[in-house]
């Protein structure tokens, strides 16, 4: 006879559901310490975007951090514990960033333009200092502490150093304005010793720091109109006062010397009744000029024209001949009479396993028009410019490219090889169909099917293949009709990485090379896209 199960009231069929004593065994406990090393690394992160102002990146991360918290402890969110990770780094890396560069895109930031107008307000009266005339000489030390430098003097005026007394020792360095100290030592009104600071000797001064200590300069207060002390001997250190005066009311910075008044224009800057400018501005929205001048100044139009044909070319290029090479490998490995295929297909791998940069690098030197292995050794000293001819140094990118990208063809080309269906192959013989026929009609469609995906990601990597064009090229050689910093061989992300100024090259201007790569982003997107949807109809038509 069937027995059935006892049935449970309500309330046990409830406590049974809700009792979890298990929860509290071991797996219970490392989620437990997981969790809380998150969250304190995510208060971390929080205090640090308070202190810095940062408040979108305080609110984001807020967010994130309460996330976590919820999903990971709460039992109706078992879906979200394996999709969590990958969400929260995909809005991180991907969203932020992709957001980020549009924001950067429509502002002036770059040189001159870094910061906000308080810190700019800040960095006018620090940069535009002068001597305080008949100003009394301060006879300092030069300390250090974990590499940073600072200056030690015993106090003789208490208005340079808040909070001390005449014949106390007073420390401060870049960042931190003078304070006062307890337990250093003076003598002659000289700082022998500072507890936590090590005092440079006068050589170590004018061997290892000259430059840093004459350029030192340590605010007397936090206020930056108060001053600050420099020295030009490491010996004797004098005051400084700001030529520049700061109306916070007014909104207005007035130079001292001259009367002449600057107030703030729509460009970031302290603009003069004549039009002359501070040095120094803030990071304002300027709409869509980055994109304009992208397109229309003649010193980006012209060359960003020939790099973009250049780098669309390069990608293609780059995909059809290591795609090719890597199949015809593959096939000629793929043969089963070969003999000692396995040596064969580890030393076809040996390309990939060497770092991109390095192997650039090595094939720099090798293509050197003087000394490289290629002229000297195997051409018996002919001086061909493989680097500095634009068409030369284009066909050696390409052929540099085809050595480091082709075993990454051969392996997957081998695996679609050998995961094509026997019983269609089968079938087509028994059909009477040849090798060409076969090979034309079942094994590229089906090689196609699935190696498409792989080809434009190949295609979308090589678009932006920044450290074989920097590496090997650096993008030249140089346009000669162009003003800006840019080569034959640039593509478009090396075009952005010049004109952002990063390099050294030009002034830094990230603003338009945000722009720059909003629209590599668009023109990637869309190809890929459109290479997607080939693929799918390709699949259809299998």
């Amino acid at each position: 006879m069937p027995t059935t199960a006892p049935q449970l009231d309500p309330a046990e069929r409830k406590r049974h559901r809700t009792s979890h004593a298990r929860d509290y065994g071991p797996g219970f406990i490392v989620k437990l310490v997981l969790m809380a090393a998150i969250n304190a690394l995510g208060v971390y992160g929080l205090l640090a975007c308070w202190n810095a102002g940062a408040m979108g990146l305080f609110w984001g991360l807020l967010v994130l951090l309460i996330a976590a918290d919820y999903v990971y402890f709460s039992k109706r969110a078992l879906p979200g514990k394996y999709i969590y990770p990958g969400l929260a780094f995909l809005l991180v890396f991907q969203i932020f960033v992709v957001g980020y560069t549009v924001y950067v895109s429509f502002t002036n930031f770059g040189d001159g333009h870094n910061g906000t107008k308080e810190q700019a307000v800040t960095a006018l009266l620090a940069q535009n200092e002068r001597r305080v005339e008949g100003s009394a000489s301060y006879p300092i030390t030069v300390v250090e502490n974990d590499g940073e430098l600072g200056f030690a003097l015993v106090t003789q005026d208490v208005s340079i150093c808040a909070g001390a007394q005449v014949g106390d020792v007073c420390v401060g360095t870049a960042d931190e304005p003078l304070a006062r100290v307890d337990g250093a030592q003076a003598d002659g009104g000289t700082v022998t010793s500072v507890p936590g600071w090590r005092v440079l000797t006068f050589q170590e001064i004018v061997t290892d720091h000259q430059r840093e200590v004459t350029e030192l300069r340590v605010p007397v207060s936090e206020d930056p109109e108060s001053g600050s002390i420099r020295t030009t001997d490491g010996r004797n250190a004098f005051a400084f006062m700001s030529s520049l005066e700061w109306d916070e009311d007014a909104g207005t910075m007035t130079d001292v010397t001259t009367g002449t008044v600057y107030s703030p224009n729509d460009r970031g800057m302290f603009e003069a009744p004549d039009g002359s400018t501070l040095n120094v501005g803030w990071r304002v929205n300027i709409g869509f000029e980055n994109y304009i001048t992208a397109f229309t100044d003649a010193r980006y139009s012209g060359p960003f024209v020939r790099i973009l044909v250049w780098t669309i070319a390069f990608a293609f290029l780059s995909v059809v001949t290591t795609f090719l090479l890597g199949l015809l490998l593959a096939i000629v490995f793929n043969d089963e009479r070969l003999k000692g295929r396995k040596i064969y297909r580890t030393l076809m791998i040996f390309p990939y396993a060497i770092p991109g940069f390095l192997a650039a690098l090595i094939w720099s030197g090798m293509l050197n028009r003087s000394f490289g292995f290629i002229n000297q050794v195997l051409l018996g000293g002919a001086a061909i410019p493989w680097l500095t001819d634009p068409w030369l140094a284009r066909l050696s990118v390409l052929g540099v490219n085809l050595w480091l990208g082709f075993p990454y063809m051969f392996l997957i080309c081998t695996g679609a090889l050998q995961s094509l269906p026997g019983d269609v192959m089968e079938a087509a013989k028994v059909d009477g169909a040849g090798k060409w026929r076969q090979w034309k009609s079942i094994t590229m469609p089906l090689l196609l099917v699935s190696t498409a995906p792989l080809l434009i990601s190949s295609f979308a990597f090589n678009f932006n293949n920044f450290t074989l064009i920097y590496m090997l090229t650096r993008g030249g050689p140089r346009f000669s009709d162009v003003a800006v910093p840019l080569g034959h061989t640039d593509i478009l992300i090396s075009m952005v990485y010049s004109v952002s100024g990063l390099d050294g090259t030009a002034a830094r201007n990230f603003g338009l090379a945000s722009a720059l790569s909003i629209v590599i982003f668009i023109i990637v997107g869309t190809i890929s896209a459109i290479g997607f949807r080939q693929t799918r109809k390709l699949e259809e038509v299998m």
